[in-house]
């Protein structure tokens, strides 16, 4: 049980800051998508003057593109975040600025923006969203025409699977869906030019790395503390001493969609 106390402890104490998951290695693996997000902006990027990268968390995703244009801006909402991604981006030549945050896509029931972003009409040819919610007419707005806005979400967005671990209340907006974010690109102007969906799962091999990616993540269920929760905490690392990892499965989807 001495290992428990010493999993809960280090999910307690390591930062939250950023976006990298490296630090745990192993500890939490991710299957592969049939599709590349990397390789698929970095083909369009090869021929675009500029890109905006939405929501970057602390640029880890936008450092490693293969091939960045010569003006690439970055956005971000989460105050810390936009520290990280400046000490890391500006020094590869990248922009970011801090910006509003957007209401989740399942949950944009208003057609207007209640805080455009800080960028002119037309101002970029490709613009990427990596798991970041983004407002389909803002995005139109600022793309200019022949521009292409490329994004990947996790799909459903209600983390129902996490919800159930640990008896939080479940959400009553309706599920992420591909047909959703079609559905409000296509509304904005924009032309869906391919689109895919697929279930990935990810894999727990300790209640550390749960607790941490809880932390780390923590819409994915509201008001989770390791101190409050470590009832179920428990129960869930004794689950994985007998039968393996903790497998949640999270379907994913993408979009590619060009201004005509």
């Amino acid at each position: 049980m001495a290992d428990f106390f010493e999993l809960l402890d280090e999910a307690q104490r390591h930062p939250t800051q950023g976006w990298d998951f490296a630090w745990l290695a192993n500890r939490i693996t991710t299957d592969a998508l049939p599709w590349d997000l990397a390789t698929i902006v970095t083909a369009l990027a090869r021929t675009s003057p500029d890109l905006l990268d939405l929501g970057t968390g602390g640029g880890e995703w936008l450092a490693q593109l293969a091939l960045r244009p010569a003006r690439t801006v970055a956005t971000e909402a989460w105050p810390p975040n936009v520290l990280v991604a400046r000490r890391r981006l500006e020094p590869l030549g990248v922009e970011v600025r801090e910006v509003a945050g957007v209401a989740d896509n399942n949950d944009q029931f208003d057609e207007e923006v209640n805080v455009p972003l800080p960028f002119d009409d037309g101002e970029f040819h490709l613009v990427s969203s990596r798991h970041e919610s983004f407002h389909a007419g803002d995005v139109a707005r600022v793309l200019a025409r022949g521009g292409h806005f490329v994004t990947q979400q996790v799909g459903d967005g209600l983390f129902r699977e996490f919800r159930a671990l640990f008896d939080a209340p479940q959400s009553t907006l309706p599920a992420l869906t591909l047909e959703m974010l079609c559905d409000q690109v296509t509304r904005s102007g924009l032309t869906v030019i391919e689109s895919a969906e697929a279930i990935q799962t990810v894999s727990f091999l300790d209640v550390g790395a749960l607790a941490w990616y809880l932390r780390m993540i923590p819409w994915t269920v509201p008001d989770f503390d390791v101190v409050a929760q470590r009832d179920a905490l428990e129960r869930i690392h004794g689950d994985i001493e007998r039968r393996g990892p903790l497998r949640v499965a999270q379907p994913g989807l993408y979009l590619v969609a060009r201004k005509v």
